[in-house]
């Protein structure tokens, strides 16, 4: 009885290690530089000095006695 035994055959079993090993993928970021130039509007202030010669001719002005001005009471006022 012990003779011939048909064995039996179980299907596998599988251990499935998984190893990784990196790979560099170049990934580009493109930089835009923009230099701007922006005009401003800055007043520049020019002064330009006139002298004018002006003449004042007041004449003779005479004034009462009573004021004790000047000779006899009058005198030629030049100057305010």
């Amino acid at each position: 009885m012990y003779g011939c035994v048909k064995p039996i055959c179980c299907p596998p079993q599988y251990c499935v290690r998984d190893y990784y090993t990196q790979r560099v993928v170049p990934v580009i970021h493109p930089i835009v530089t923009i230099n701007r130039q922006n005009i401003v509007d800055v007043p520049q202030h020019y002064y330009q000095p006139t002298t004018r010669n002006v003449v004042v001719d007041r004449g003779f002005q005479g004034y009462p006695a009573n004021q004790g001005l000047g000779y006899g009471g009058f005198y030629n006022r030049l100057f305010f």
